[in-house]
């Protein structure tokens, strides 16, 4: 049989049993397993225990756990309440300031917990009501948490990252530090579309009124004085601080990625005991146990896509693939935009673990080969997997927002993400004309990382 058919075999039964239902990790589990048993000698079965632990017991692997319980201890307090509340008490009277205070909040709660929908349904919560008391449009409120929340896969500590760190043998470090700048790209443009979103809606309301229909709250003055201002910055700063003393931590290189989420952990139980009286055995067993779920589900697809991963490569069908893209001598910039198209189509079906781990195999070897620097790469991919948390038909940031406002319909949410998603396209396009955006930081500091 030849690598052509058994590639497309293997493919067709992935899809197969992924739309049958079946979680992904016992899905690629399971089509790996069988295609050990048809195309590989029968010796190899003995050793897939031994090839899972050893492609799992990397040292970097083990920070995610730890950034998973990090996130965890700050996702199941206040935290991300309280820090909206502070940044709309401080932009309030900036016109678009509680759009943008809601995207501000977003990208610094995704840096603390590492999550997208943690970041969601934290700020979401106290956000989206506060939104829509204001007069905005339920659409354009979703949409707006959506997209922020997409942030928590590219700001450090992101566990897509780590990941792709892994996959395609790069340094954490530098791909920790190159995605700063393209966050910071999308916070600004995220923010600049929600002031002219507000500019337009006010311009709306103003007509209305003018009309003789009803006032929108739109028009309303805030009423918070310097007093009510300086009264939330206390319950926020000690977890800006936390965030502060992590990223000094690993970038000052006195810690490795996995010390910096251990010592990140610590601090962040420590911090919810302190400010938040969180501490008692059943308080915090939501926390350990959401911590337990989250890491047993992530390493088991970790390790499943891995095994599938190590079929592929000893059936050579990932080497294979890649010669053909190679031999199909596409320009660099049209093979960069068909393997992003891939990766948005596989965005419809599958989480970015599972896309880079299975993908890597096969697209990074032509990319390396094209010349592009793979670190940059990975940034683009977690962009274009960003876009796979919020447009259909799986976005899982949608369904988060569904879930915190079950009232606005899913069309309106749906909607209210669009915009975003060119915003996303719009700084993949910037990122290709001005790559320093990503390159900058890690050509400049990598000697302090480690």
């Amino acid at each position: 049989m030849t690598v052509l058919t058994i590639g497309l075999l293997y493919g067709g039964a992935t899809i197969a049993v992924m739309l049958a239902g079946v979680p992904i990790a016992f899905a690629l589990g399971a089509v790996a397993t069988t295609f050990m048993l048809l195309f590989m000698p029968p010796a190899a079965l003995d050793t897939v225990t031994q090839n899972v632990y050893e492609e799992m017991s990397s040292i970097t692997l083990l920070s995610i756990p730890l950034f998973i319980l990090k996130g965890a201890a700050i996702g199941r307090s206040r935290a991300g309440q309280d820090l909206y509340s502070a940044l709309h008490a401080w932009m309030s009277r900036v016109p678009g300031g509680l759009g943008i205070a809601n995207v501000f909040a977003c990208a610094l709660f995704a840096a603390m917990a590492g999550s997208s929908p943690a970041t969601c349904s934290a700020i979401g919560s106290a956000g989206i009501p506060e939104m829509r008391r204001r007069g905005y449009p339920g659409g354009f409120a979703a949409g707006l948490i959506a997209a922020g929340g997409t942030l928590g896969i590219l700001l450090p500590p992101s566990i897509t990252m780590i990941l792709y760190a892994v996959a395609s043998e790069q340094s954490l470090g530098k791909l920790f530090l190159a995605g700063i700048g393209p966050a910071l790209l999308l916070v600004g443009l995220f923010a600049g579309y929600a002031a002219w979103r507000y500019g337009y809606e006010t311009r709306r309301a103003q007509a209305v009124a003018a009309g003789g229909g009803a006032s929108s709250a739109l028009l309303e003055e805030d009423n918070l004085t310097l007093r009510d201002r300086f009264a939330a910055l206390p319950r926020v700063l000690p977890f800006v601080l936390l965030l502060t003393g992590v990223m000094v931590a690993l970038y000052g290189g006195y810690a490795t990625p996995s010390e910096t989420a251990g010592l990140g952990a610590i601090l962040a139980l420590v911090l919810i005991a302190v400010v938040y009286n969180t501490w008692r055995p059943r308080q915090l067993q939501p926390i350990m146990v959401n911590t337990l779920r989250e890491s047993t589900m992530l390493m088991m697809i970790i390790g499943m896509s891995l095994l599938y991963s190590y079929v592929m490569s000893y059936l050579t069908i990932s080497q294979s693939a890649a010669a053909w893209i190679v031999s199909m001598h596409l320009s660099r910039w049209l093979l960069l935009a068909a393997i992003l198209v891939l990766v948005v189509v596989l965005g419809f079906f599958l989480p970015p673990v599972s896309i880079i781990l299975m993908t890597a195999p096969i697209i990074l070897p032509p990319l390396r080969a094209a010349g592009f620097d793979l670190v940059w790469f990975g940034v683009i991919m977690t962009i274009v997997m960003e876009m796979g948390l919020i447009h259909p038909p799986v976005g899982l940031n949608i369904f988060v927002i569904k879930n915190i406002a079950p009232d606005i319909p899913l069309s309106d949410v749906i909607w209210g993400v669009l915009p975003f998603v060119g915003l996303m396209m719009l700084a993949v396009v910037v990122l290709c004309f001005l790559p320093d955006i990503a390159n900058w930081l890690p050509n400049h500091l990598i000697k302090g990382t480690r």
